[in-house]
Formats: C-alpha cells, sequence, structure tokens
C-alpha cells in the first residue's frame, strides 16, 4: 500500500491582531508598512486559556464533520507542536483521548516547527508502507502568541496561532515523496525560545529586557528571532533544496502542479520564487489573513488551494517547509 494525502481541514481562534493594532503599538510602522512588508494584514490570536491541544482537538473536529471520517478507524496520532501542554505528557495522548479516537492508536507529539508538516508527511508515510499504520492522523499547532514579547515587532507583524489536521492513509492510488530532510543546529540560536526548559529555567533574569541590534525588544522568557541571519539562511538554503528534490524525484518544473512553501512572509516567499524562477502562476501564497501559522502554513494553504481549484485530482505539489531548528524539509504530493 501507498500513503495518500486523503483530508485536510484547519482552525484558527477567533481573536484577532490587525495591523490597525500594530501600528497604534509601532507607529513608526505604517499599516501600509506592514502590509508591504510580510503580505499579512491580520493574524489569528488564542485566549490566554487555549493551548495548541486546543486549537488541534477543534481542527480535527472540523476535519471528522466537514469530511465525514470515522474517528475510530484512525490508528496514530502525529501532533507536531514546539508550544505543548505540558513538559511531559505528550499532548497527543491528551487529544487522543478528548477526541475519543480508539486506545489501540499510537500517539506521540513531536517538536519542529516550520518545516513540521513535511516532516510530518513523511513519519505518517513510514507507518503507512511499513504497514503499522492504516490512518494517521497528523496535527499541527502553535500557539507562539503566547510566547512573543509584546514590543517585539519582529514577529509581532508575521506569527499568528493556528492548526491544521491530516488525515493521511492507506491506498493504492496516489503517492507521498519522495522527501528531503535537512538540520544545522549551528543555527539553534537565530530562531529561539530560551528560558523555561531544563538547560536555562525561568528567573528575574531571563525576564529582564534587552533591545537587540534591529531595535526590537525582547528577553529570554520570549522567542528570538534573528531576522536578518534566517532571511539569509533560507535564500541560501532553499533554493538548493529544490533543486536537490528536483534531481532526486526526476521531476521538472513543467511536471509540478503547484508549490506550496510555509508561509513565511510575502517578501521572503517572493525572492525565493524569482531566485528559483519558478512561474508566479504555479507559486501559491496564502498569508494575508493568517499570518504565519509556523506548522500549519503549508496545509492552510493546500486547503484553500483545493478550494480555489488550484488542485485537483491527479495534481502533483511540491511542499517545502524551512526556519526553526535551523531545519528544513521538502517533498512531492500527489493529489
Amino acid at each position: 500500500m501507498r500513503a495518500l494525502i486523503k483530508a485536510i481541514s484547519y482552525y484558527l481562534p477567533a481573536g484577532e491582531l490587525t495591523n490597525e493594532d500594530i501600528n497604534r503599538d509601532f507607529p513608526e510602522w505604517s499599516i501600509e508598512k506592514i502590509a508591504d512588508k510580510t503580505g499579512v494584514f491580520s493574524r489569528h490570536i488564542a485566549d490566554a486559556n487555549v493551548c495548541s491541544s486546543d486549537l488541534g482537538i477543534e481542527s480535527a473536529k472540523k476535519l471528522f464533520e466537514e469530511h465525514n471520517i470515522n474517528k475510530s478507524e484512525i490508528d496514530f496520532i502525529l501532533f507536531c507542536t514546539q508550544s505543548p501542554d505540558y513538559f511531559f505528557p505528550a499532548s497527543a495522548c491528551i487529544i487522543q483521548d478528548k477526541l475519543g479516537i480508539p486506545t489501540t492508536a499510537g500517539a506521540l507529539d513531536f517538536n519542529l516547527g516550520c518545516s513540521g508538516f513535511v516532516y510530518g508527511l513523511g513519519l505518517a508515510k513510514g507507518l503507512i508502507e511499513s504497514g503499522e499504520a492504516k490512518n494517521v492522523l497528523l496535527i499541527t499547532a502553535d500557539t507562539f502568541s503566547k510566547v512573543m514579547h509584546p514590543k517585539d515587532k519582529s514577529v509581532r507583524t508575521i506569527i499568528g496561532d493556528g492548526a491544521a489536521s491530516t488525515l493521511i492513509s492507506a491506498s493504492e492510488t496516489g503517492s507521498l515523496g519522495p522527501f528531503i530532510f535537512g538540520t544545522d543546529g549551528k543555527g539553534a540560536e537565530k530562531l529561539i525560545l530560551k528560558a523555561g526548559g531544563f538547560r536555562l529555567p525561568k528567573s528575574d533574569e531571563t525576564g529582564v529586557d534587552k533591545v537587540d541590534e534591529f531595535g526590537n525588544i525582547t528577553n529570554e522568557n520570549s522567542m528570538y528571532m534573528n531576522g536578518a541571519e534566517v532571511f539569509n539562511f533560507t535564500l541560501k538554503t532553499v533554493p538548493e533544496l529544490v533543486n536537490n528534490l528536483f534531481a532526486k524525484s526526476g521531476l521538472s518544473d513543467e511536471q509540478i502542479d503547484l508549490y506550496i512553501f510555509h508561509q513565511a512572509n510575502k517578501y521572503i516567499l517572493d525572492l525565493v520564487r524569482k531566485k528559483l524562477k519558478l512561474p508566479e502562476e504555479k507559486f501559491y501564497i496564502f498569508i494575508s489573513n493568517c499570518g504565519n501559522t509556523v506548522s500549519s502554513t503549508i496545509p492552510i494553504a493546500l486547503w484553500n488551494a483545493i478550494k480555489e481549484r488550484k488542485v485537483k485530482a491527479g495534481s502533483r505539489i511540491m511542499v517545502v517547509g524551512f526556519g526553526v531548528g535551523l531545519s528544513w524539509a521538502a517533498g512531492i504530493v500527489n493529489i
């Protein structure tokens, strides 16, 4: 049997952070400038008492309802998040119970961000094509708003909360892959939440505000992004990743119907597309009203591409994730 994406649904919390809101906090950033630099007009923000697992559960409920999926047939849950409910147990265990998925299902968390969806597809493919599972529920969810410093415009202008659920099933038609994965831990501190784990517990010292070289205010209790270094990493790594996937798959641009990259921000995506000389009409961007939802950007974009009929039965899509880790992954999805 082969692995196939059978269905996708996603969920965004009701709260919103608009460009008008950000402009009030940062008057030097006009509404027009924010939109021009990021491609984002609004982001969805979870309430203080809402966790990533809550968003993931809501996206899974939508998946079951919208696609008439019998949850009793789920035999593995993969939960991708970098903002879990607890250190332990795994949030996937909590999700299994709250969704009423059978106790015969396996469940695990994996800690990845912007490349997480593509990694999850690779893990699901392995479970299915090895015969260990028939229906894998891949949930991606994050609430990065909880760890963003309110005065750090480098992240507040871009990132929103959200979740997506993807059902990957055994099938005789369709396929996932091949995939390419990569990691460079030397860049770990370029995008990091330093305090709160065992390496650096939270303390009075970790909560002291600092101004970075770009004028953004943050502290070690909040996420930090070196935007210039992440930008350079993206422009260097992603074109090479895409070309390596072309070589591994034996495919050319003419054989790809649509490209869906991690929706980091529109400015970076446009530069990467131009560097790769990919046709604009085949390069899908969906970020304006949800922002960068970390590991959920690709499935959210894919759902909307299907809705807009840019993807249909028989389409071949290249999905590319890159970011925190530093980590990257790309693969071919046949619908």
